[in-house]
């Protein structure tokens, strides 16, 4: 027996709906673009009661049919295909990746020296959306009143200066040095016993850590410009770094970008020959179309390449509509996730998956 989500719509176009034929959920799942057409999405479950189509989402049907197909994987790119999903689905992985990961980003910079061109306050802002090369789910998040210690802090320290009659120099963020043993600074402030403490209170080395120890935490790419110094010029600073999500701070975001699009369906409505078929392939500024050689000096265009198509809709302008039809598939997203340095995108993936399924979770919760 179907179980189905009431007020919950599979996304399709309404042109499409009301102008097909016998067709009506195939146009739904893959609406046309026209030369000058805007395309709009239906989401309501009932919005099609009336012509017999059933716009519900069947949750039996998502678990049959969803499925995702990893196409390129490199240590800082992913790009798969998710099959057999809403678009509001998609948008949710979208944006946990973007807000809702966590990741380890410099917060506060105690500093002691700072004469270069570069403010106080600017030069910490550039500190922390430095990307940095650590394991997040390795710490615990520092909360109002915790004290700093080895499980929810990283320290660093950048100590760098320019000598008078030198040359000018480039602080880079290689120079960003790790302590293990946490902050060599004393607090201004004395405690009630009269002893001096310092920013951080770490019971160990972090360096003893076997899963920091093997992997010690460093900036991702050691080639961004942090400042530069002229002859007389220095910076020394201390740099402490904690567990954030980007929907507090951009700096805590695990990804340059994580975004999709849908799937695009090129479609020849008719055989294309000859001088049409090399227009038709010049237009293309992706090569979605190729030409084939059918022998007594004919050619044929051909669909060769569809995903790379942008939808640019080159093709269709100019009397094109009757040659080529353009469509999306609303069920599928081709979706790319471009990490920070953090965590590898295969891993941020399944990070949000277990964030929206703990939202899932929530909800069922409180509904029951």
């Amino acid at each position: 027996m179907s179980r189905r989500v009431p007020g919950v719509g599979v996304v399709g176009g309404a042109e499409d709906f009301l102008d097909a034929g016998g067709g009506v959920e195939d146009d739904a799942l893959s609406p046309t673009v026209g030369d000058e057409q805007e395309t709009e999405g239906v989401s309501y479950s009932g919005a099609y009661a009336a012509m017999g189509v059933d716009n519900s989402l069947q949750l039996d049907s998502f678990c049959k049919n969803f499925k995702v197909v990893v196409n390129k994987l490199s240590e800082d790119e992913m790009e798969f295909d998710m099959i057999g999903i809403d678009a509001a689905l998609a948008n949710a992985f979208r944006r946990i990746l973007i807000a809702e990961v966590p990741t380890m980003a410099i917060e506060k910079v105690f500093f002691l020296d700072n004469t270069s061109v570069i403010n106080d306050e600017v030069l910490a802002h550039r500190l922390g959306l430095i990307p940095l090369a650590v394991d997040p789910r390795l710490f615990d998040d520092l909360s109002e009143n915790d004290v700093p210690n080895e499980r929810n802090t990283l320290v660093f320290k950048l100590e760098v200066s320019c000598e008078k009659g030198g040359p000018r120099r480039t602080v880079k963020s290689d120079q960003l040095k790790w302590l293990p043993n946490g902050s060599e600074l004393p607090m201004e402030l004395r405690n009630p016993s009269g002893n001096q403490k310092g920013y951080t209170s770490f019971s160990c080395s972090q360096a003893s850590l076997p899963e920091l120890s093997k992997n010690p935490p460093r900036v991702k790419h050691g080639d961004i410009i942090i400042s530069k110094l002229g002859p007389g010029q220095a910076i020394e600073l201390e740099a402490h770094a904690v567990k954030g999500i980007g929907k507090t701070h951009a700096k805590w975001s695990p990804v340059s970008t994580a975004w999709y699009r849908m799937l695009p369906e090129v479609v020849l409505l008719k055989e294309v020959r000859n001088e049409d078929a090399e227009g038709l392939a010049a237009k293309c500024p992706t090569k979605v179309f190729d030409i084939e050689d059918m022998g007594k000096g004919e050619k044929r265009a051909v669909v060769v390449n569809p995903r790379a198509c942008t939808l640019c809709r080159e093709c269709i302008r100019g009397g094109g509509e009757d040659l080529v039809e353009l469509r999306r598939v609303k069920d599928h997203f081709i979706f790319t996730i471009e990490s920070a340095g953090a965590l590898p995108p295969e891993v941020l993936f399944t990070e949000a998956v277990k964030i929206l399924e703990g939202k899932c979770e929530r909800v069922i919760s409180e509904l029951s």
